[in-house]
C-alpha cells in the first residue's frame, strides 16, 4: 500500500491517493485537485469522503465526471455534497454510497472502514486502512477539528474523543491539513482538548 498526499487550495487541505496492487483510492479531494489527481492515478476506483466540508469534496464532481467512479461519503454528511451549506459555491456532487457509521467496506483488495468520530460534522468519520487513519478533520498534530460551525457538535466530539482515547491500536495518522502524526501521540493531548471543549 502506498500514499502520496498534496496540500490543496487556500486552506491547504491534504488531498490523499492510496495504491494498491496497481489500483487507486482517492480521498478528500479538496479544492482544485483535480488536475493533480488525474495526472497521478492510472486505474482509479473510488472517491472517499472523510466529511462533507467544502474544501475536502470541491473535486469530488470533477473527478467523478472525469472519471466515472463511486462516491463514499458518511451518510449524516452526504447532505453537504448537493446543498453547500456555507455557500462556497462548492461544485455539486452526488454520493454513491451512504456509509453507515462505523461501516467496514471492501474495495480495491482493502478493507476500509469509516471510523465514525462526530463532532466537527454530523458524519464526519477516519477512514482506517490497516495500520493508517486518514483522520479528515477529527484529529490533527496536537489539535482537533473546530466545533464552531453549523452542524458541528461539542458534545458529539468529547465523546469521540473519548472513543478514540479508548481505541487499543497505534494507527499512523494522515490528517486533512497538517503532517502526519500517530493516535499515541495524540492520545498525550487529546486530554487538554476534552478539558477545553
Amino acid at each position: 500500500m502506498q500514499i502520496t498526499a498534496r496540500p490543496m487550495g487556500p486552506y491547504q487541505t491534504n488531498c490523499y491517493i492510496l495504491s494498491h496492487e496497481g489500483r487507486e483510492i482517492i480521498i478528500d479531494p479538496g479544492v482544485d485537485a483535480a488536475a493533480w489527481v488525474l495526472s497521478q492515478v492510472k486505474e482509479p476506483v473510488a472517491i472517499l469522503n472523510t466529511h462533507g466540508h467544502f474544501d475536502h469534496v470541491w473535486s469530488n464532481a470533477d473527478l467523478q465526471k472525469a472519471l466515472d467512479i463511486p462516491i463514499y461519503c458518511p451518510k449524516d454528511d452526504v447532505f453537504m455534497l448537493t446543498d453547500d451549506p456555507f455557500g462556497q459555491g462548492t461544485p455539486p456532487s452526488r454520493a454513491d454510497y451512504a456509509v453507515e457509521p462505523d461501516q467496514t467496506l471492501r474495495i480495491a483488495g482493502l478493507d476500509i472502514t469509516f471510523l465514525h468520530f462526530p463532532g466537527h460534522t454530523p458524519g464526519c468519520s477516519a477512514i482506517a486502512v490497516d495500520d493508517a487513519w486518514f483522520s479528515g478533520d477529527f484529529l490533527f498534530q496536537g489539535s482537533i477539528g473546530r466545533v464552531d460551525f453549523p452542524y458541528s457538535d461539542p458534545q458529539a466530539m468529547r465523546q469521540s474523543l473519548q472513543k478514540a482515547m479508548a481505541y487499543p491500536g497505534n494507527p499512523t495518522l494522515y490528517p486533512g491539513h497538517g503532517p502526519q502524526t500517530t493516535l499515541s501521540a495524540e492520545k498525550r493531548v487529546i486530554p487538554y482538548w476534552l478539558n477545553a471543549l
